[in-house]
């Protein structure tokens, strides 16, 4: 099945029909609604990726063991409202992040971009980057760090491990949006579904969810890491000096393996985000465009 980045038919017109501004709207919506029914998967996944930190494999103690066990592990010691925690804080990134990462996608496209081979590609890697700078200090109000880093470091520590996630963002944010505006192209070419059915943006949606997925786990392992390490009195890390620092001994005290610990539970999570993301996204932009129609 070919994936042609190169093709802008679903993802360049689209975007030049809707403006830049209400695309962040829409972008921070759809993203933000997708968040409310996956950050259960975020909660067990990201307890799954710091198990075993800097560990060799069969030295620690294993609580959590897949997505069921862990599920019910979470549930068992902190409630089934634990399963939601953060969620709020999770809005909170996810609104910030992605109306930043839209709204510059939607200027590329409407620059014209999106129209040429491999833009989509750049596009999304650009406005991931630029999403995930402006969004870092929301993640960390998801470990629950923001006031206490903000107390000990000031404002840039608020920028804590914003090298681990300035790379996850921008090339899981260059797959989702190319192989979305592709695999949408590809599914009409097809000619499975009417061409304005919700089916096309949904079938879209899972096969760049495959994409994302294996693009992004490493990082979001390395992310996680980042993130979560304790600090000194200065700020920095104690146990990572940065993204390579953490890359060079992940793969030297836990093998390449643990780059995609959690692999399972990451699609669980990403992919379910990825695929109503993009489902909500597009038909969203629908709305907007037959709101745009029958205003003129």
């Amino acid at each position: 099945m070919p994936l042609t980045l190169a093709q802008p038919a679903a993802g360049a017109e689209d975007t030049e029909t809707v403006a830049p501004a209400v695309d962040l709207v829409l972008g921070a919506s759809a993203c933000c609604l997708a968040c409310v029914f996956t950050n259960p998967l975020e909660v067990v996944k990201t307890r799954l990726q710091l198990q075993g930190e800097l560990q060799a494999p069969g030295t620690y103690t294993r609580h959590y063991r897949g997505l069921v066990a862990s599920v019910a592990v979470v549930a068992r010691e902190d409630g089934l409202c634990g399963l939601q925690k953060g969620l709020a804080a999770g809005l909170l990134y996810q609104g910030l992040m992605n109306s930043v990462r839209f709204y510059c996608y939607s200027l590329a496209g409407q620059a014209g971009l999106t129209q040429h081979p491999g833009g989509t590609v750049v596009a999304g890697a650009v406005a991931g980057a630029l999403g995930a700078f402006v969004g870092s200090p929301a993640y960390l109000s998801i470990l629950g760090a923001m006031e206490t880093i903000w107390r000990q470091q000031g404002l840039a520590g608020l920028w804590r491990g914003v090298g681990g996630a300035v790379p996850r963002v921008m090339l899981g944010s260059a797959a989702q949006l190319a192989t979305f505006a592709s695999s949408k192209a590809w599914v009409q070419e097809k000619q499975w579904f009417p061409e304005d059915s919700w089916l096309v943006a949904l079938a879209g949606g899972m096969i760049s969810s495959v994409a994302v997925v294996a693009i992004m786990t490493p990082f979001d392992v390395v992310s996680t890491r980042l993130y979560n390490q304790p600090v000194d009195g200065a700020g920095k890390g104690q146990l990572y000096r940065g993204l390579a620092d953490c890359l060079v001994k992940i793969w030297r005290q836990e093998g390449p393996q643990a780059f995609y610990k959690g692999l399972g539970l990451s699609y669980l999570r990403l992919g379910p985000h990825n695929i109503l993301s993009m489902f909500f996204w597009d038909e969203f932009r629908k709305v907007a465009r037959r709101s745009q129609h029958q205003g003129t």
